[in-house]
């Protein structure tokens, strides 16, 4: 199966430029957002404050991950700064959006005085499915792409020739590494929303945990795939050491939480 971009632009209306990578991460987060007030409305929590805390997220989130990708990319951003805040042309870090929705949740939770880890909870179980939709944003900028494959490849997505890194320049075909963690978040989603969220509503935290410890997991085993890490530190990508190091420290927090929670009822 071969895949292959139409194009970045979706239409063109008057000297409006509508282009995926935003129909896709704005489509990805509407359907988070309507199953977190689904799964909010169910646990007695307010919707109203979670649609708030959403959009709060969502606009810190997008700020974070665009910041983080620059900061990670000095060399081109300090030549070309008016394009930092340029996020229509791709280029967000998931773990820097993760760190600005986290900070800005930290800070409206405190100020309207709502429970953080059950808000988080709800969130975090919804999370992945705005990420398996927005990656498709990937797909038609032609980005996030992996190492060539041969023909015979039974996944292959095309990438043109602008878009090759010039090492490979000579090669069509390459791993749609885009898609293996769209398959990824997507399978994350319905485990932790219909399977683990449920069943640990009585472990405050622990869906949230589970959500970074299993991205994480996700990055560590995509991310070796990929051709265009954004850096490396002693030739090993920094977001998959960024995903060991946030998928170790979920899952001792998880460990914890559920010694506590043990603990507290014997």
């Amino acid at each position: 199966m071969v895949f292959q971009s139409p194009g970045p632009i979706l239409c063109q209306l008057g000297p409006l430029t509508v282009r995926w990578y935003g129909v896709m991460i704005a489509a990805g987060f509407m359907l988070a957002v309507f199953a977190a007030v689904k799964m909010c409305k169910e646990r007695g929590l307010d919707g109203d404050k979670l649609i708030n805390l959403s959009l709060i997220c969502f606009i810190s989130g997008v700020l974070g991950a665009r910041l983080y990708y620059a900061a990670l990319n000095p060399s081109y951003f300090l030549i070309h700064p008016g394009e930092i805040l340029a996020t229509w042309k791709g280029g967000l870090s998931i773990h820097g959006g993760l760190i600005g929705g986290i900070i800005a949740a930290y800070i409206y939770l405190k100020k309207e005085k709502l429970p953080l880890l059950s808000y988080a909870d709800t969130l975090f179980a919804s999370i992945p499915l705005a990420q398996a939709v927005g990656r498709w944003g990937n797909f038609f900028n032609s980005e996030a792409f992996g190492h060539p494959v041969d023909d015979n490849f039974f996944l292959k997505l095309f990438i043109p020739v602008d878009s090759r890194p010039m090492e490979y320049r000579t090669f069509n075909y390459f791993h749609p590494t885009f898609l293996y963690e769209s398959i990824w978040n997507l399978g994350l989603f319905l485990l932790l929303y219909f399977g683990v969220a449920p069943k640990a509503n009585k472990y405050p935290g622990m869906t949230s945990c589970a959500y970074l410890a299993g991205y994480s997991l996700g990055r560590v085993l995509i991310e070796p795939l990929r051709v265009d890490s954004i850096a490396n530190y002693m030739n090993i990508p920094i977001p998959l050491l960024v995903s060991a190091g946030t998928m170790g420290i979920a899952l001792c927090v998880m460990l914890r939480i559920y010694l506590k929670n043990v603990g507290n009822k014997s």
